[in-house]
């Protein structure tokens, strides 16, 4: 067969099999249709389907193929990347600048530290999860944050499905969560820093200033659907200078969105397009994820690692928030609600932990078990969340 016919028996794969999975079982109350994605991907993956039927994944998933699912999801995910950075509202958090700071703060730092002691826990458990090209501290703290992220565009698609998403309480998870998605990405630059090529990245830094003000107003000048092209341009621009210099193209497209502001466009349609590169192209990131898992430590290992991470991640989420809502004086039970919401991972998660295994900083197996824990964080949410809103009154969460 050509290259296109498996490409086609590939995106047939892709975008039916978690489809199909989804709607049969209907799992949509415990795993939305992105997180079935996710776990299809790993199925479909060399550590699952590809020993068990070596000669299909040899066949279907040729180097070809992959390299062009690869280009696909790329792009995918820096689009999806760059709408997150616009969707960042910092001017609504500066206005509740105390509670959103105390809550973002410790609702990130408390994780940040149970996910720093794990990783602790693991190299001195066995050898294996390290990348050949990290420092310790690079391994530990790229776990750490790991464990301490909020996935902000998946919390606003379950946020939706529980019909919060507009309401005091969405609307407060959302400027935290917007706090917590903008320190992901500064921490991540701060692990890439790469010494020998300070220089390129000073230089990125610099141009990338001067360029993001006057690409802002020229955005402010041009009609809407203008800023749309623009904007697409702007990113792959800022997606190959951040490459360029050592900090990683998903640095790049963060920073093109964050420049961007979220009143330059039409929220239904902004939110339309984010649906369009979840049904569209992201399946194909969610594989290309799946076959990046690894399992060679050995299968056991790797789920104890997960669970470890993902308690870790809870826990500290949850204590975080905890104490947050005791120092400003949070109604009963609005903590426990917050933190569950706020310890939604996958996507973001996801994203960032992709980054630190092209940068060697992890290896596959630690890879796996962050993905792992990124699929079960994410579908805790729904059925410990859902039932504690039925119960609650309209001004509960106000």
């Amino acid at each position: 067969m050509s290259t296109t016919e498996l490409f086609l028996i590939a995106m047939t794969i892709i975008l039916g099999l978690p489809y199909l999975i989804w709607r049969v079982f209907r799992t949509d109350y415990w795993a939305p249709l992105v997180v079935v994605q996710i776990l299809t991907g790993i199925l479909l993956g060399p550590g699952v389907l590809g020993k068990v039927f070596p000669a299909y994944y040899a066949t279907v998933f040729a180097p070809p193929v992959i390299a062009a699912l690869n280009g696909i999801a790329w792009w995918a995910v820096m689009v999806f990347v760059w709408i997150a950075g616009i969707e960042l509202d910092l001017r609504e958090v500066w206005k509740q600048r105390r509670e959103c700071g105390t809550t973002a703060a410790l609702a990130l730092g408390a994780p940040l530290l149970t996910g720093c002691l794990a990783a602790v826990g693991m190299l001195a458990w066995r050898a294996g999860w390290m990348g050949d090209a990290a420092s310790t501290w690079q391994f530990v703290l790229g776990i750490g944050m790991a464990c301490a992220v909020t996935a902000l565009p998946i919390l606003i698609l379950l946020m939706e499905k529980m019909g919060i998403l507009r309401e005091p309480l969405g609307q407060r998870v959302l400027r935290y969560a917007s706090l917590d998605d903008l320190a992901i990405w500064a921490v991540l630059a701060i692990i890439l820093l790469d010494w020998q090529r300070v220089g390129h990245q000073i230089a990125f830094l610099a141009v990338f200033g001067v360029a993001a003000w006057l690409f802002r107003r020229l955005m402010a000048r041009v009609p809407e659907m203008d800023r749309y092209f623009l904007g697409l341009v702007w990113l792959a621009a800022c997606g190959y200078g951040a490459d360029w210099c050592g900090l990683h193209f998903m640095v790049g497209a963060f920073l093109a969105g964050a420049v961007m502001e979220r009143e330059w466009f039409d929220l239904d349609r902004l939110d339309g397009l984010r649906h369009n590169v979840l049904l569209v192209v992201m399946p194909v990131y969610f594989l290309s994820t799946g076959l990046r898992t690894n399992w060679q430590i050995g299968g056991t290992a790797v789920f104890v690692a997960a669970a470890l991470l993902l308690v870790a991640s809870v826990v500290g989420k949850l204590a975080g928030v905890g104490v947050a809502g005791k120092l400003l004086g949070w109604k009963r039970g609005d903590a426990w609600t917050v933190g569950w919401l706020l310890q939604t991972k996958a996507l973001i998660m996801i994203i960032f932990v992709n980054v630190l295994l092209d940068r060697r900083i992890i290896t596959s197996e630690t890879f796996t078990a962050l993905l792992l824990m990124a699929v079960a964080s994410t579908m805790l949410t729904v059925p410990i969340v859902a039932p504690r809103l039925k119960r609650a009154n309209p001004g509960d969460f106000s």
